[in-house]
């Protein structure tokens, strides 16, 4: 069962990657990868337009419970704004630029995933 783990991340920062690769495709532009701060982790931290994005990737292999949409349950949501907050405060520049919250939900073969991008997916109000 040791070996479990690291292929679990690996396969984790393959579908990250993948995920970047696509949202970049489509325009965004990246800020910061995997920035910790208390609290949480953000995934990526992209710039669409003026707007700051707080990008959550979620791979699931299957759909059977729920898909990765579905895993952002309340507490992921509160443990994201609370780290959105604490990267606001680092990076003052960004302070007054709109925010959004989106997930991308990755699914199938994680070499090659298909992705399910939900835009403003949640709200600081909804935590």
């Amino acid at each position: 069962m040791a070996r479990a783990e690291p292929d679990r991340r690996a396969r984790g920062d393959a579908v990250e990657t993948a995920a970047l690769a696509y949202l970049e495709a489509r325009g965004l532009r990246l800020l910061a990868r995997n920035a910790s701060a208390r609290g949480g982790e953000l995934d990526l931290v992209m710039q669409d337009g003026a707007a700051l994005m707080f990008v959550e990737v979620r791979y699931r292999g299957s759909d059977a419970f729920g898909g990765g949409a579905a895993s952002v349950d309340a507490g992921k949501r509160r443990r994201l704004v609370r780290a959105a907050q604490a990267y606001l405060l680092g990076h003052p520049r960004h302070a007054d630029a709109p925010c959004r919250f989106d997930v991308v939900a990755a699914s199938g073969d994680p070499a090659a995933p298909a992705f399910d991008w939900l835009r403003d997916a949640f709200r600081v109000d909804d935590c």
